[in-house]
């Protein structure tokens, strides 16, 4: 009865589950034999084929491992994961992968470049719990917070350059363990031969430039590019004209914040408490 309701065009996650129960059929595989070499149950396949859950990136590229389809699955789910994100920014993750330097600004929460799993876990559970994302869409958050991060780990690895509002540091987010790595997390990073950090004190008052959160990249051909949210709507901006402008803000905003080092030192000294 399910198979004769199923519309694959209702949705990416009705087409992702009648792909997964064609290609089963093909093979003459029952749900329970196709489980047993995904390592899922019957009764967890029946829901994906059916469109009542929504596939994992594991089990789509178990999927993809089972049924020899290269990256099918897996390029169908991501096509499903950017659906459920903010305009531009599916693309932005892209050219972030690719880019020869990274410029990022933030305000009131350490970015996602930077997160250990620990802190970016409480924020997401935090997110699940208000009822704003699925338990499926925090499985998926988690995992792009660590795909983004394993980007920057290339060879040549990209120059990054990151702000962050002093807010950052003050909020504190999970428990005094999960600020204590988060707090090693920077001041590691800072060290690394290819990055700049620096905190932009609550004491720049009218001097800050930027007051909220802004991405900018420099391509290989150094074409430049930015990434803007609000609330409900993110904004890939690709006119070099556009972007400048923003390029000249940041370079003003590094200039008032704290150096590297007085940086550091500030960050250590939130880590012990210290006003």
């Amino acid at each position: 009865m399910n198979i004769k309701e199923l519309d694959p065009d209702s949705s990416p996650q009705a087409a992702f589950g009648a792909r997964l129960r064609r290609l089963r059929g093909e093979r003459g595989w029952t749900q329970d034999e196709l489980g047993d070499r995904m390592g899922y149950s019957s009764t967890h396949l029946s829901s994906i084929e059916t469109g009542r859950k929504m596939p994992t990136l594991r089990l789509a590229r178990r999927a993809d491992a089972a049924l020899s389809t290269g990256d099918t699955f897996e390029r169908e789910w991501r096509e499903m994961r950017h659906g459920s994100l903010l305009e531009g920014f599916p693309e932005f993750i892209e050219h972030e992968g690719r880019a020869a330097e990274i410029r990022l600004y933030e305000v009131g929460v350490i970015p996602g470049l930077l997160q250990t799993q620990g802190y970016a876990s409480v924020l997401t559970e935090s997110t699940l719990r208000r009822g704003a994302i699925t338990p499926e869409q925090a499985e998926e958050r988690i995992a792009l917070v660590s795909e983004r991060q394993a980007a920057l780990v290339r060879t040549p690895p990209p120059m990054v350059f990151v702000v962050l509002d002093e807010s950052c540091l003050r909020r504190p987010v999970g428990d005094p363990e999960v600020m204590e790595a988060q707090f090693q997390r920077l001041i590691d990073f800072a060290d690394l031969p290819n990055t700049v950090l620096q905190v932009a004190p609550f004491t720049l008052g009218h001097r800050r430039p930027l007051s909220l959160p802004l991405y900018i990249l420099t391509m290989p051909d150094r074409s430049l590019m930015s990434y803007a949210e609000s609330a409900q709507r993110g904004f890939l901006e690709r006119e070099s004209t556009s972007v400048l402008p923003l390029l000249t803000a940041y370079h003003q905003l590094q200039a008032e914040a704290l150096s590297q080092a007085a940086s550091v030192t500030m960050i250590d000294q939130v880590r012990k408490g210290i006003p």
